[in-house]
């Protein structure tokens, strides 16, 4: 369900039956980089992030947001209840007086999965009865009602006291190696003009995971045998060889996208390691 024609300004909302889309491809091609995304699952399932799992037996509130990645396994076949996604547009500082990124709930190395008794499952799956209600009215005010059904999710939230976390052990190693790769390929594709390379250093990669880069350095060189920076350098010549053989940006464009501040900097990226400048590659 898109956001109405006129009202795009006001960012894009959707909520889904999770019973509906388990084990289905999603309608329509979400971008897990642009959305947050509030989870109500009812079925036993694992968190994993890169220095923590969390294990749920149960029920659960889940938050996600577009900047830190994770993996969600479901633990039995029995899986139910619903999400939510939205964009920061949506739901935005002007509308509420919050930031998004600021809230607890979506700072990288918090824990934002929160185990619930069956009474506040009951409130919650009340809020989503809700939110579904709405979302299939034709009130002319209802994506500010929704905002608040999504606010109050998230002071919900809030209140919540996090799920117990299950020390890292074996498959530590893994789950970090893992969750780097997708933090690092939800880089790309970039979009030109509109927004530069947000994370391009090792420590910028660690702090997202909320781990030491000291950590972070040693679980790639075991797992890969190149160094973090070598990881991170060869995607983005990747991509950059891409852009200038199959795309009509300038140099210039590229360059700002892959996160250069000068143009002369890519292009010495580049010709140290193909020995060939960006327009001599793309001739």
């Amino acid at each position: 369900m898109p956001v109405p024609e006129g009202n795009q300004h006001q960012g894009h909302f959707n909520v889904f039956d999770l019973a509906a889309v388990a084990g289905k491809p999603m309608a329509m091609p979400y971008d897990r980089r642009a959305y947050y995304k509030i989870s109500f699952i009812q079925g036993a399932n694992r968190a994993e992030y890169a220095d923590k799992v969390i294990q749920i037996e149960k029920q659960a509130l889940l938050f996600a947001t577009p900047k830190v990645p994770y993996h969600w396994l479901p633990q039995g076949e029995r899986q139910q209840g619903a999400f939510c996604i939205f964009t920061g547009e949506f739901l935005n500082k002007t509308q509420h007086g919050l930031t998004l990124d600021n809230l607890p709930l979506f700072q990288p190395g918090g824990c934002p999965v929160f185990e619930i008794s069956d009474d506040e499952a009951a409130d919650i799956a009340d809020i989503f009865r809700r939110i579904r209600k709405e979302v299939a009215s034709d009130y002319a005010y209802k994506y500010d009602l929704l905002r608040n059904y999504v606010m109050e999710l998230i002071h919900y939230g809030q209140k919540l006291r996090p799920g117990a976390t299950v020390p890292a052990a074996h498959g530590a190693s893994a789950r970090v190696s893992s969750l780097f790769t997708e933090l690092l390929e939800r880089q790309f594709p970039v979009v030109p003009q509109q927004q530069s390379l947000g994370l391009r250093t090792p420590k910028d990669y660690a702090d997202r995971l909320a781990i030491h880069v000291n950590h972070l350095n040693k679980v790639l060189k075991e797992s890969t045998g190149s160094t973090t920076t070598k990881i991170i350098s060869d995607r983005i010549l990747q991509e950059a060889k891409i852009l200038l053989k199959n795309s009509n940006w300038t140099v210039s464009e590229i360059s700002y996208s892959l996160g250069f501040e000068e143009v002369a900097h890519f292009s010495n990226f580049f010709k140290k390691r193909t020995a060939l400048t960006p327009l001599a590659f793309r001739a």
